[in-house]
């Protein structure tokens, strides 16, 4: 679980409660509610196919539940793999497959325990990498259309209020309500949009940053095993994808 994304939106949710204080109940309107929120699914239902709409349930899971592997782990398995096969060669990686929870390294391996061609595997697995990568832009990008789409309902909405009001300015009691759906729309919209929406786009932007630089470690590591490699080479070609600070190299 990522805690940070939880602990950043208790923590803007609760600045922004702490500065309401009790007048709390003023800022609960129903129809600005529905305005915001039922707008901004309409209009998301418009710009996307209706699959992906739903899917963006998972997304939003991702963003609390997703571990990308670390990088380190990563070059440790596969510089032990690369032991093995300097000492047994390539198809005594066949009992180790099946102990790898990494689906990607684990396919990788499979087709060179295969004879697969190196460039073959190379094509297959960089054509995955950018799938994946089209896959996690489309649900960023989601997530900045939504970030977009609420605070322009919660204009709409204010708009909406503003007509309300003027229409109604014989009648005093009609203004109070008709001025709270205008400007609550849009805070509604500000808040969707700033501490929500926005910040999950830019997380997933991050996390697929991550797993693509782990799946190109991988790549890397599988050619190095293909060819033969020593393992202390691969090694420090891999650990070249690190950060200085996380670089731990097994032989020391």
């Amino acid at each position: 679980m990522d805690i940070a994304t939880i602990i950043g939106i208790l923590v803007a949710f609760g600045l922004v409660a702490s500065a309401i204080g009790s007048g709390m109940s003023s800022f609960i309107d129903p129809p600005s509610m529905l305005i915001v929120i039922g707008g901004t699914v309409g209009v998301l239902l418009v710009g996307y196919p209706l699959p992906k709409c739903i899917s963006v349930i998972g997304i939003v899971m991702k963003t609390f539940m997703y571990k990308v592997d670390k990088g380190s782990d990563v070059i440790a398995k596969l510089v032990e793999l690369a032991q093995t096969v300097r000492k047994d060669g390539i198809l005594a990686l066949e009992s180790e497959v099946g102990n790898i929870k990494n689906e990607f390294m684990a396919k990788g391996l499979q087709m060179a325990i295969d004879g697969q061609e190196p460039n073959a595997i190379e094509e297959i697995l960089y054509m995955e990498m950018e799938k994946v990568a089209d896959r996690h832009s489309l649900g960023a990008d989601m997530f900045t259309a939504i970030g977009t789409y609420a605070p322009s309902m919660g204009m709409i909405g204010t708009l909406v209020g503003l007509v309300l009001m003027l229409q109604n300015m014989s009648d005093p009691s009609s203004i109070g309500p008709s001025m709270s759906i205008a400007l609550l729309t849009t805070f509604y919209g500000a808040l969707m949009a700033n501490i929500l929406f926005l910040p999950m786009s830019g997380k997933l932007k991050t996390r697929s940053k991550e797993e693509l630089l782990i799946r190109e470690i991988i790549l890397a590591g599988i050619q190095s095993l293909v060819a033969g490699e020593n393992p202390r080479v691969m090694e420090q070609k891999l650990l070249g994808y690190l950060p200085p600070k996380e670089r731990k190299s097994a032989f020391d």
